[in-house]
Order: C-alpha cells, then structure tokens, then sequence
C-alpha cells in the first residue's frame, strides 16, 4: 500500500503539473569546469588560481632545448606541480601553432607549407600527443593562423578599463601582405587538411583530443592581408570539424570569437553552442562576451555583453558539455597588472554561474 507522505509527495508535484515520475523534479547535473588558460604555470600563479576557485586548467610545461614538444617528464613534472595546490591539467599548449602573426612566428612551416620542416614539425606534435597519453593529460589547444589576433585599438569602458576593439571600416584599407604571400581558401584547406591527416589519426590512437581554436576575428570574403580566414565564419568550423571526422578532434570553441563570427550573436549564439556541442565536438571554451556584431565589437566583462551569459549557461548545460569554461581576453585597466583583477572578476561570474545551472532544472 503507498504510504500517506508518498501519496501526499505524489499529489503535490501533479498540482504543479508534474508527474510524479518526472525527472525535473531532480534536474542533472552542470558538468562543466571553471578553468583558466593563462600563464605561467608556477607556484605564484597555480596559488593565485587556487585563491579563487579554479581546480582545471591548461598548462604551459617549462620546455628545454627549444623542443617543440614536452617531455614525458616535463609533463609529469608540470601535472604534479598544479596537484600541489589542488589543481588539474586538463590541457596543454604546444610551444608553436600560437594564435601569433606568422610575420612574428619563430616555426611556420605547417602554416606556410614548408617541406620538409612542416613534416618535422608535425612529428614533434605525435610525440607531444604520445607524452601527453603517457602523462595523462587528455587534450592539446592549437591554433591554425596566419594573422594572429586582428584588432584596432581600445575603447574606454566601465571604471578606468579598456576594452580590446575591431572596427573594420577603421582597420588599414591596404593592409601589407605578409611573408605567406597570398592565401585563398583552397590553399588555406589544403594546409588545414595535410596537418589533420597526419595528426589526427594519431590523436585517435593516443586518446587525446585536439581542439583548433577559430580565426579571430572573421574578415571578408576577399581576405586581409592577402590571407582568406577560413576558420572565421560558422560554416567553415563546421567544415574543418568534418575532416578527419573522430572523437578527438574539434575545437578550442572560443565563444568570444565565434559571437565575432554573426551578425547578430546575442540571438544566433545559442544555437552554435548547440550545433557543435551535441555532436561533442567542443573540447573547451573561452567565455567571453562581446557588445556589437561581425566587423564591428569590442571585448567586455562577461555581464555587460550581447550574449546572455546565464542562458548561455543552460546551453551548455542542456548538452551536457563536460569540459572547461574559461576567460581569455578579459578588459585592462592601469592598476591591474597583467589583468588579475579583471581574470578574478571573471572566475566568480563563470563560477556562480555553475552553480545556478547545477541547481535550476
């Protein structure tokens, strides 16, 4: 026979209209992490992390001899080191494929398809993929860039920060070209697909994901500097996802970036979140906001952008994304060296933002 309480318990959810089988009455759990990315992996750093709450991080390994790829060791080493203090390395860089300007870049070969080096220098990323396995690190951040960052100056914001900003009707009308010449987009693909055939067959043995952070920001159709970014717009990150279609490679899903991607990204963001997240092909994301649209933005504290951070929050939840949530860029200001004011602000938003979700169906 029910109990009375039981009946009583039963009665009460379907007043509310719920039956008393259903599941949102204990909604599941957020999975994502707060993470960070930034640098260096030290005491003094690792200490400051832990200070606010950030248990998961990518690492940067103190790397000798000019190695392009990290020991076993120098991986162990750097794993223990963030234990100390309570912290995980959930991800690493390599020291090249950098989000730098290739005019600047001190290996760019993969970029410019220089053989033989490019051939020695994607060897050093399967042994990198080989010492990460071993050192029990699950995933490597990269980026396939030949303009780095793209921006035009800063805009005053709230206080005395700054905010980090492109407008391209005020960028150069007759940018330089730089040492990779002139890239159209089938050129920039065959460079992307002759890296990902060797690389990622090798991330499927090892197990490790590899996550491609998009071009930031997108440009027009005819290219910048004589460089068609095909990472800058949502249908070539939906391309790139499909070469070499596997588990363990996707994308270093930079949200900041891809809000650069849209026209109007405080209503079409949620749906690439959903895109690429049901089809577990986001590895990490950078959460940033930004106010304003393709070709014209400036980066903002994560609660005054166009995206709405808290339904972003259920996005992720709603796809069950398991990984990190981190800052990136974040606003500068003159009495916040190296932007640890601005990183912690944006720890306790992404952190209470966790929270709502873990509690709220």
């Amino acid at each position: 026979m029910i109990k009375r309480r039981d009946f009583l318990a039963a009665a009460s959810l379907t007043a509310i209209g719920a039956p008393a089988s259903d599941t949102s009455a204990h909604p599941k759990r957020a999975l994502m992490k707060l993470g960070c990315q930034s640098a260096p992996t030290n005491d003094t750093h690792l200490q400051y992390l832990a200070r606010y709450g950030v248990r998961n991080i990518c690492a940067y390994p103190e790397i000798a001899d000019g190695r392009l790829y990290a020991t076993l060791d120098e991986l162990k080493g750097t794993v223990d080191l963030a234990a100390k203090y309570g912290i995980s390395v959930d991800c690493i860089a390599p020291p090249f494929l950098e989000s730098a300007h290739i005019d600047k870049e001190k290996h760019p070969a993969i970029m410019l398809a220089q053989s033989p080096e490019r051939d020695r220098d994607i060897d050093s990323l399967e042994t990198l993929i080989r010492n990460c396995h071993e050192a029990g690190v699950p995933s490597i951040k990269y980026n396939m860039s030949l303009l780095g960052v793209l921006r035009t100056g800063r805009t005053p914001g709230r206080g005395d920060a700054s905010y980090s900003t492109w407008k391209l009707a005020e960028a150069h009308p007759n940018p330089p070209l730089t040492r990779a010449g002139h890239v159209d987009a089938d050129a920039f693909w065959e460079r992307i697909t002759y890296f990902l055939d060797r690389i990622i067959p090798v991330a499927n043995e090892y197990k490790v994901r590899m996550a491609c952070h998009p071009h930031d920001p997108g440009v027009p159709p005819e290219g910048y500097q004589g460089v068609t970014r095909v990472l800058g717009t949502v249908d070539g990150l939906k391309r790139f996802v499909s070469i070499r279609e596997g588990p363990y490679h996707g994308l270093n899903f930079c949200q900041g970036t891809v809000s650069e991607m849209l026209t109007d990204p405080g209503t079409q963001m949620y749906d690439v979140i959903r895109y690429f997240g049901s089809r577990g092909k986001i590895f990490n994301v950078h959460f940033r906001n930004i106010r304003g649209h393709r070709n014209d933005f400036v980066e903002v504290y994560p609660d005054e952008g166009d995206v709405d951070f808290v339904r972003a929050i259920q996005v992720y939840k709603e796809i069950g994304y398991p990984y990190m949530l981190m800052p990136d860029h974040v606003p500068v200001a003159p009495n916040d060296p190296n932007g640890l004011q601005s990183f912690a602000f944006c720890y306790g938003y992404i952190r209470a933002l966790i929270q709502f979700a873990d509690q709220s169906a």
